[in-house]
């Protein structure tokens, strides 16, 4: 199966483009390769997978309708991955400009391309983010989620109507995937453990949100990898119960479908924290800070319907992921303890 990722030098799409490869699929790797985080990472990811039999990549932006048009036309994919995307809650109070382009205009490219060019399932990203003010735990897809706390999770959840209306106009099978705070090897960071470990190996202070009191739903990357593949063989079909009197939202008419992608096991911030230093031989210098405008204190994923999808079974434990996030940064960066 020939497959394009967009976001392929990403940390989810790294790391997803090497299980296809090792499996025998083709992949079509697309990336601007932003400064959003160190360019440098991005580009070792790219290297661990150039040169591989069945992969290309295209240096490009998916926001380029032009650049994206002709990349359909020519790569004609059988299933598309789309990762790419800007991310992060924070920095789209900072720059929300960056979040209309790439995941609004991108991803209305996205669309496109699948459109025209006979693609058999569409895969999105979509965030955690998206339940918003919500606050019934753990979330679930059939939950209403229109209440966003920041521009970055409206976003997503326009890409899941964007997404929708595809899939009803032109029978475009769409599957989303709500992820939940993924970490380990090859990881981004501008994300908590990537922060935390720096911080921690350099005696620095560590910033901590709502002064530790925080739950996340911390998903590692393999859990993530296998789930996405499943998602990616199974294509989205039309629920035929689907009923406009009591519509769920997690399902529909058309063939269309969202899935919770985490772990089902959320651990408290302070112990995430703990483990860390465990694996590091350190003690961590704590700042307290108060909540950040944008965020969330606690998240938590009922995978139930990805369970009985696609026998979706998360299976590694948050002391088992964070010393396998360790062992690599210290191998990458040079680090002895």
């Amino acid at each position: 199966m020939k497959i394009l990722v967009t976001g392929a030098a990403g940390f989810i799409g790294h790391a997803l483009s090497q299980r296809l490869l090792a499996r025998g699929d083709q992949v079509v790797g697309v990336d601007n390769l932003n400064d959003y985080y160190d360019v440098t990472l991005k580009e070792a990811r790219l290297k661990r997978l150039a040169g591989q039999p069945g992969f290309e990549f295209h240096r490009l932006d998916i926001a380029d309708r032009t650049a994206m048009t002709t990349l359909f036309a020519d790569s004609r994919p059988d299933a598309v991955m789309h990762l790419a995307a800007q991310a992060g809650v924070r920095y789209s109070i900072e720059n929300p400009a960056a979040y209309v382009d790439a995941n609004l205009v991108g991803f209305g490219n996205i669309l496109e391309g699948c459109r025209h060019n006979q693609v058999g399932h569409l895969v999105f990203a979509s965030s955690s983010s998206v339940y918003g003010a919500n606050t019934r735990l753990p979330f679930s897809e059939h939950q209403n989620v229109d209440h966003p706390v920041s521009l970055y999770a409206a976003t997503k959840k326009a890409n899941e109507l964007m997404a929708h209306s595809y899939a009803h106009l032109y029978e475009l099978p769409c599957t989303g995937l709500r992820f939940f705070t993924v970490y380990g090897p090859w990881g981004r960071p501008d994300m908590a453990l990537f922060k935390f470990t720096r911080g921690i190996l350099e005696d620095s202070p560590i910033p901590v949100f709502n002064r530790g009191q925080m739950v996340r739903d911390f998903t590692f990357i393999d859990d993530i990898v296998e789930g996405v593949i499943r998602t990616i063989d199974q294509p989205a079909a039309p629920d035929p119960d689907w009923s406009g009197d009591a519509p769920d939202p997690a399902r529909s008419y058309a063939p269309y479908r969202v899935f919770n992608i985490g772990n089902n096991a959320p651990v408290e911030l302070m112990r995430y924290v703990e483990v860390l230093e465990q694996c590091l031989g350190r003690k961590a210098r704590l700042d307290l800070l108060p909540m950040q405008d944008g965020d969330v204190p606690a998240t938590f994923a009922d995978v139930s319907e990805l369970v009985a999808a696609v026998d979706f079974q998360p299976a590694t434990s948050v002391e088992d992921g964070i010393s396998r996030f360790v062992a690599w940064y210290c191998d990458y960066y040079g680090v002895q303890l």
